[in-house]
């Protein structure tokens, strides 16, 4: 308990009276993994970060490091990669699932308090990659006069819900992404490299109307450097830059993320860093 304390994890009852048993309690931090205590809690997060499917990968980071063949630490370990996995290992997909749905319920009602006005005006939004559509739910609950849909690879959808205020679409985003309004991104690109990133942009910009028609992309992701200037901001960017890797990703800064933006044809973009250590981004065509 000593250790957990200095940690972070549990706080001693500075109230208890000395010579008695030590009394410990929750800190803010482990508040957000406790069900009873918040509706959006991130246990299911956690458990996808400590899965052994997840952590075994690292343990290899060695002779990684030293393998001339270009493959990610996830599928040196595992002969498949991170998106390969889900399709083969049932308890590995539903433990997936329930990490994005577990995020996704707690980022959206934050964007749609924080900066809910970037849906304004929209009638159509497709979130790409949008798992069971948490948050595609809980934007179409706060704009009832958008149409929302879902589009994600079969295994995924195979798995979402029935939802009266959400549709599910079954597909590939790197073949094709159906027309909308808008389209709705959240924590996508940093799982791809930048080639995949300009053609998945590429096929974003294909799908929406021009800027004066209303079209643009809403991109919930890292911006490595916004944000607050605090050393838990900074450190968690990097940190987790260094933990993406494993799957090919990276976190990005805005010079990085203004070139895939330009090199796939689109013509501004707004940051909004209200969400910590991820970002809105608007992007326009």
């Amino acid at each position: 308990m000593r250790v957990l304390t200095i940690s972070g994890i549990f706080a001693v009852d500075e109230a208890a009276s000395p010579g008695k048993e030590i009394v410990y309690g929750l800190t803010s931090t482990t508040r957000l993994l406790v069900v009873s205590l918040i509706k959006s809690n991130l246990f299911p997060i956690l458990s996808l970060m400590l899965d052994s499917t997840v952590i075994a990968p690292f343990l290899g980071m060695h002779s990684w490091f030293l393998d001339e063949h270009s493959r990610s630490l996830f599928k040196k370990a595992h002969s498949l990669n991170f998106w390969e996995m889900p399709e083969q290992d049932d308890a590995y997909n539903q433990i997936l699932n329930n990490a994005m749905v577990s995020d996704s319920n707690f980022l959206t009602d934050i964007i749609l308090r924080e900066c809910g006005d970037v849906f304004l005006g929209i009638n159509s939004l497709i979130d790409v990659g949008g798992g069971q559509g948490g948050a595609a739910r809980a934007i179409a609950i706060a704009f009832p006069q958008m149409k929302c849909t879902v589009l994600d690879l079969p295994h995924v959808i195979a798995e979402a819900p029935s939802d009266v205020h959400v549709s599910f679409i079954s597909g590939d985003m790197f073949k094709y992404i159906p027309p909308a309004n808008a389209l709705f991104l959240k924590w996508v690109f940093h799982d791809w490299g930048d080639e995949d990133c300009v053609k998945l942009l590429k096929n974003c910009k294909e799908a929406i109307p021009p800027r004066d028609a209303g079209g643009k992309v809403i991109i919930v992701d890292m911006v490595v450097g916004s944000g607050l200037n605090e050393i838990v901001t900074r450190e968690t960017h990097v940190l987790y830059d260094l933990f993406i890797m494993c799957v090919e990703g990276i976190e990005r800064e805005e010079f990085e993320w203004k070139r895939i933006f330009m090199e796939a044809g689109f013509g501004d973009y707004k940051i909004i860093s209200v969400l910590g250590v991820r970002s809105v981004i608007e992007l326009y065509p």
